[in-house]
Formats: C-alpha cells, sequence, structure tokens
C-alpha cells in the first residue's frame, strides 16, 4: 500500500473513531436530565468510549480502534423532590451523572480532531490528484 493510500486510511479510522464519539457525547448530553420512573430507579448512566492502537498488518502501520464502550459508574447526585415518580422514602431523586459542561469540552475535542482527520484526508487527496496530473503530463 502506498503511503499516500495508508494516509488515508490511518486519517480514515480517526473520522471513524472521533465521529462515534460525537454520538456517543450526544446522547449523553440528550439524556442529562433522563430520570428513572419507579421509586429509587436509577436514571440515565453517562457513556464513556476508550479507544486503544491496533496494528492493521496490511498499512504496517497503527490505526485507531474503538475498544470499549462503557459507562461512567460514579455515584449519582441526590435531588430533593418528594413529588417526583422516582423519589425513594426520604424524597430524593438521583440524578444522572451527566455533566454539561464536561461533555461539551469532549464535544469540541471530537470535533477538533475529526477535523485534523479530515484535513489528512483532503491533503492526501490532493497529492493523489498532483501525480495523476503529473503523469498524465498536465
Amino acid at each position: 500500500m502506498d503511503a499516500i493510500s495508508a494516509a488515508m486510511r490511518i486519517a480514515g479510522s480517526g473520522l471513524e473513531a472521533q465521529s462515534l464519539r460525537v454520538r456517543t457525547v450526544s446522547e449523553n448530553i440528550a439524556n442529562a436530565s433522563s430520570l428513572g420512573s419507579a421509586p429509587g430507579a436509577d436514571p440515565y448512566r453517562r457513556k464513556t468510549i476508550v479507544f486503544e492502537p491496533k496494528f492493521d498488518k496490511m498499512l504496517g502501520a497503527e490505526i485507531v480502534n474503538i475498544k470499549k464502550i462503557g459507562t461512567d459508574d460514579r455515584d449519582f447526585s441526590l435531588s430533593y423532590d418528594p413529588t417526583h415518580p422516582a423519589a425513594n422514602v426520604d424524597g430524593y431523586v438521583k440524578m444522572p451523572n451527566v455533566n454539561p459542561l464536561i461533555e461539551m469540552t469532549d464535544m469540541r475535542e471530537a470535533t477538533r480532531s475529526f477535523d485534523a482527520n479530515l484535513s489528512v484526508i483532503e491533503q492526501a487527496r490532493g497529492m493523489a490528484m498532483a501525480t495523476i496530473a503529473l503523469l498524465e503530463g498536465r
């Protein structure tokens, strides 16, 4: 595999990983106020994503691999609302362990990484097109 194709494949794996990260963060933000429906029930639990490098034998280089999509084990905070259907016997409702500020920071980081990988693909495409033009004698 030539260097241009390898660069595009590596950047493509980064695009795929960051796209999944954006979807995961979006789901967290959308469920930041999703509470349980039964007394003492757990609310939405924040999802996390873990990446790892994976050696691609055909490329002879490492690409980004999604190791796992898990959940954040941090404790839920409690909010006093004895009228809510999910309130426990003491009147407290478990709140999702989603911090919108952290999610927005993760979203910004994922978006910037996505853009950087897209830029690599655009540059590699430009080099390939320039090479073809040279070979055609333009």
